[in-house]
């Protein structure tokens, strides 16, 4: 009876330490605390966990009073997708930005900020970077997340990104293989699907996942995307083609060569759930080679952490899942553990804050475009028009963007106003764009947009405001691919909050 209940609790155990949940709360409630105590090794952080830098340096300690190694991730992209700022905004470009301005030390010096910041704050494992290559312009859920479109150039920042964030004691998790960069669809809402064949993948798609197992990335994330060319029913995630055969397969024999932690993107999200459910999901995921499964960005309660343990247990027991996978999948975890909690010790010593390299990152990313009406930086309050199109779940609502909270601060008196798609599908563009007019009076009018390629209602409304007030400047805040358009024209390469400073001062003259 004693080594039948200590299989038992050894599988349970290996059951817990494969799961990264998430919680709501920026206290740990009694229920994570008690799991953690019972084998858990990962936990995931979002925005609703976070008020402050201090408030979560006491939270991560809470956690690791229960367990001293605990693996503590986050989703912190900077850019678009912050997690730290969500309610102010990055202080760190996003991957667009340091693709445009193409300085590997650059880049380098931005993530080892970002993992200094983390790692003062006790966190030890980030989801990021993004190493997709954005080859899609209508892409919904990638776009500035990438460092562009170019997979080489996509491959030497993802690795640059890498070494800077682990330098500092944050283990780096590669995303979203084997990439999502070729998509319309957002997995969050459906199942994506990348028809491309195996040289294509192979000069594209896997060039900068290459290049991150190559930097020592710790950790990979799988994407919820079918590839018909790796495997023809199964999504990334699920399909032991994609990862074993090709992200675990030795070089030598076609594949990457990855040795180190596979976590899976969100299994709550549409992709899998709707098709799978995320017990199923989970326990397909475990057995076609991933070590962690992420969950909790939408779901985080005691109820989704026991029916996970549950089934990937009732899995093992019924024979679906070898319990060797299941242990294989734990033992992986807490190495990473283990390692990210050495290297939290010791790579804070003799770091040298860098607190400006966001916004100078920001600056140099500005690509700025005068047009036939001579630009005279504003001296007064302008108009600011933001253009808004729904937020994807990646980044959410919650995080403010634009250009209106700066250009107020050096301008006092300056108004501004958002229009959304719904209410442009209830006028044609240029009665928007008319109202846009009457609103700023004889105010000077900043358009603000994003991905206006993307949205035929904010590229018309926009060419009709141009057209009637030609001396009007054009801030676009996502992927710039529509031609530049205005008296002036301000490309960021990214929403974030040192982006909307950079742009802000360039209107303003200082």
């Amino acid at each position: 009876m004693t080594t039948l209940a200590h299989a038992s609790d050894t599988l349970t155990r290996d059951a817990l330490a494969v799961l990264q949940p998430g919680f709501t709360g920026t206290t740990a409630p009694d229920w994570l605390l008690r799991r953690v105590g019972e084998g858990l090794v990962g936990v995931g952080l979002f925005g609703r966990n976070i008020a402050s830098p201090e408030q979560l340096a006491a939270l991560t300690a809470e956690l690791r009073a229960e367990r001293e190694d605990l693996l503590v991730a986050i989703d912190e992209e900077g850019g678009d997708v912050t997690r730290l700022e969500v309610r102010t905004g990055s202080s760190f470009p996003g991957n667009l930005a340091l693709g445009a301005v193409d300085d590997t030390e650059l880049t380098r010096s931005v993530a080892h900020e970002l993992g200094r910041r983390l790692a003062e704050c006790g966190v030890t494992l980030n989801w990021a970077p993004s190493a997709d290559v954005n080859s899609d312009p209508r892409n919904p859920v990638i776009g500035v997340r990438s460092f562009g479109s170019d997979p080489h150039l996509v491959a030497r920042h993802t690795a640059a990104y890498i070494e800077g964030l682990q330098a500092a004691g944050v283990a780096a998790c590669a995303k979203h293989f084997p990439g999502h960069g070729d998509t319309s669809i957002d997995s969050h809402h459906a199942m994506p699907r990348i028809d491309a064949g195996l040289d294509t993948l192979t000069a594209r798609e896997l060039v900068p996942f290459r290049a991150a197992v190559a930097a020592g990335t710790k950790a990979v994330m799988s994407a919820h995307i079918l590839l018909p060319a790796l495997d023809p029913d199964r999504p990334a995630t699920l399909s032991r083609a994609a990862l074993h055969g090709l992200l675990r397969r030795p070089v030598a024999e076609g594949g990457l060569g990855f040795d180190g932690l596979i976590v899976t993107d969100g299994m709550e999200m549409r992709a899998i759930s709707a098709g799978y459910g995320i017990e199923r999901g989970s326990v397909l995921a475990i057995a076609a080679g991933a070590d962690a499964i992420c969950v909790g960005g939408g779901l985080a309660d005691e109820d989704t952490v026991l029916r996970l343990r549950d089934a990937l247990v009732g899995a093992v027991r019924a024979g679906e899942l070898p319990q060797e996978r299941l242990a294989e999948a734990a033992a992986r975890v807490r190495a990473l553990a283990h390692w990210a909690r050495h290297r939290e010790t010791g790579a804070a010593e003799g770091t040298t804050p860098a607190p400006e390299v966001g916004l100078a990152a920001a600056r140099r990313a500005l690509r700025v475009t005068t047009g036939p009406v001579p630009y005279t930086p504003a001296r007064r309050p302008v108009y600011v028009a933001a253009f808004t199109p729904m937020a994807n779940i990646a980044v959410g609502d919650e995080t403010p963007w634009g250009v209106a909270a700066e250009l107020t601060r050096l301008l006092p008196g300056t108004a501004t106003a958002t229009y959304g798609r719904e209410e442009a599908e209830s006028t044609d563009p240029a009665a928007l764009a008319a109202r846009v007019l009457s609103a700023a009076a004889d105010r000077p009018v900043v358009a603000v947009v994003r991905d206006a390629h993307r949205h035929p209602w904010m590229a018309q409304t926009l060419d009709a405001l141009v057209a009637a007030r030609p001396e009007t400047v054009v801030v676009e805040m996502g992927v710039p691919q529509a031609p530049p358009t205005g008296a002036l024209h301000i490309a960021t390469h990214g929403a974030a909050r040192v982006c909307g400073l950079a742009a802000a001062e360039v209107i303003a003259g200082g």
